[in-house]
């Protein structure tokens, strides 16, 4: 079975890597030049264009930005769509708008070609280490034959129903996530401003109730002052900006969601849309004029 797969970033990277760890006959293809050619010399073919890609791999990944680098990879110029046979399958694991993964989806039905979207969670270093969650919409029976794949970088594969439940699963749980990163950024500000350390607040409440792996992945790095990304703002803003444009056009009501994202949005017009989001700690940290660690 000859994999490829599109896509080299934060995520792609390692998810590459994973699958080479594996055995498996990967080829690889980015705009990047150097994410290439570090993959290459991890084992992997390299390619120059999707549509190569399309032409010589029987199940074609995807781990692109958004609905428009996707579509452009598979339904565009110089795209998988051009070459790719009747029979190969196509997984999307970029995090898209669901009705974007169906419209891909019904073009790719047209040349024989089924499709799974299969967007992750858990950011860089679960994708490292090869433990991410994949939520999955698609046929069952490729679902069934393709898990065993997306095992190789991931701890957890559920199916959720068919194309586009993925996404929508994903854009629920990144409404989950942001709303999280910003509760404990309040509240480590309100022991901070109180007088009381937020580290022992963190080890305090982590236990209980309040726990959660956000918590426990977020607040260190909120108390060190460490916003290296490994899940961007502006990546969560083109999530959340999903997240509503669904919500929208199925009459599901999103209030904090929207409260969250305008504290995104004032952090991008701030220059800090490449931290990683629990840079949201930031945002606090303007209106008190104070940092929540050592920032």
């Amino acid at each position: 079975m000859k994999i490829g797969l599109i896509g080299l970033g934060i995520m792609g990277k390692p998810m590459a890597k994973n699958m080479l760890k594996a055995g498996y006959d990967l080829t690889v293809y980015d705009l990047n030049a150097a994410a290439v050619e570090e993959i290459v010399a991890a084992g992997a073919k390299g390619a120059k264009s999707p549509r190569e890609i399309g032409e010589t791999c029987d199940v074609i990944l995807t781990m692109l930005p958004n609905s428009p680098h996707v579509k452009a990879a598979v339904l565009g110029e110089g795209g998988v769509i051009e070459t790719v046979r009747a029979g190969t399958v196509l997984i999307d694991m970029s995090s898209i708008n669901p009705i974007a993964s169906q419209e891909i989806a019904a073009a790719l039905a047209e040349r024989g070609v089924k499709m799974l979207d299969a967007p992750v969670s858990g950011g860089e270093p679960k994708a490292i280490d090869g433990t991410l969650s994949f939520m999955v919409g698609g046929d069952q029976e490729v679902f069934d034959t393709y898990k065993p794949l997306l095992e190789t970088m991931g701890a957890s594969v559920v199916r959720c129903g068919e194309v586009g439940a993925g996404n929508t699963t994903k854009l629920a749980n990144q409404v989950v996530v942001a709303l999280n990163i910003a509760a404990v950024s309040e509240a480590l500000m309100l022991a901070k401003k109180a007088g009381v350390d937020p580290q022992l607040v963190f080890e305090a409440i982590r236990g209980g109730l309040a726990g959660s792996t956000v918590m426990d992945a977020k607040a260190p790095m909120m108390i060190s002052g460490n916003f290296k990304p490994g899940f961007k703002i502006d990546l969560h803003i083109k999530d959340l900006q999903n997240a509503i444009d669904t919500a929208h056009s199925v009459g599901a009501p999103l209030p904090m969601t929207a409260s969250v994202m305008e504290i995104l949005q004032n952090l991008h017009a701030d220059g800090c849309g490449q931290e990683d989001h629990s840079a949201m700690a930031r945002y606090y940290q303007k209106l008190t004029g104070t940092a929540i660690g050592r920032d």
